[in-house]
């Protein structure tokens, strides 16, 4: 019968509280690791920060890359030179700004000034003609207005200039032909009272066609460049006077001539 191998004794170690504190040294080596990664990360992340604000706004100049290592941040002659650069900058675009304003304010002057020097001499040739009674005469900055009243050159409803207007609309493209010397603006006006018949829609229509044939009547007898003539129908949109009376209608019922001189921007 054969024997059993005879089991052997085991070695003698290390006690068993010895093992429990190698885990617990263990673990807290392992906590303390984690703590010191999670600090590091965070400087990461301020790093990561300060990168985004100094391509944002630029606040770290000449290749700083951490706070307090920036030109305007930490150096304190650096920083106030950049500091003079800006105020001298800001100080020159203020001046620019300045000068810039003051050469609108003079071309402006200049405008007006060469507004009534033209209305002075349309109005002097106005009253040589007698036509003070038909025609009206303003300005602004841009032009001078010479204002004829509907009734005096057509028809109601009617685009077809009447006989006894055709004597004034000689004399006024004398005047135009003078002093015209940039772009001059026919603009056909009506009052709010609703048109419709055979010929015209509406007084958007009827305003453009009286327009139209007022230039007609300056491109058949007088020598105005074409180019330089424009015409449009405005209808009921731009009154002068109150369309709830029969005298405000008579007046919003109109041609304007518009003038235009040399410094205009129309």
């Amino acid at each position: 019968m054969a024997r059993k191998k005879k089991e052997e004794a085991p070695a003698p170690g290390s006690p068993a509280w010895m093992a429990t504190f190698s885990d617990l040294m263990n673990l807290l080596l392992c906590f303390f690791i984690l703590l010191f990664s999670m600090s590091t990360i965070e400087q990461e992340k301020l790093e990561a920060v300060a990168a985004s604000f100094n391509q944002t706004i630029s606040i770290f100049s000449g290749g700083a890359t951490a706070i307090g290592d920036g030109v305007l941040i930490s150096n304190g002659v650096s920083q106030l030179n950049e500091l003079d650069q800006y105020i001298n900058s800001t100080g020159k675009a203020a001046e620019v700004e300045e000068e810039s304003k003051d050469a609108l304010e003079e071309f402006e002057a200049k405008q007006q000034q060469m507004s009534e020097g033209l209305a002075e001499k349309v109005e002097e040739a106005v009253k040589e003609a007698n036509m003070e009674e038909e025609i009206d005469i303003d300005f602004t900055s841009q032009y001078v207005s010479l204002t004829l009243n509907g009734a005096l050159l057509f028809d109601s409803g009617s685009d077809k200039l009447k006989e006894e207007a055709l004597p004034v609309l000689s004399k006024v493209g004398q005047i135009l032909t003078r002093y015209g010397e940039s772009v001059i603006e026919i603009e056909g006006h009506t009052d709010n009272v609703p048109i419709h018949n055979k010929q015209f829609a509406n007084n958007d229509e009827l305003s453009s066609f009286r327009a139209l044939a007022v230039f007609n009547y300056f491109m058949e007898n007088t020598s105005l460049n074409p180019a330089m003539l424009k015409h449009s129908g405005r209808g009921e949109y731009v009154p002068v006077a109150d369309n709830s009376t029969p005298e405000g209608r008579a007046k919003n019922r109109r041609v304007e001539i518009k003038i235009y001189h040399a410094l205009s921007t129309y």
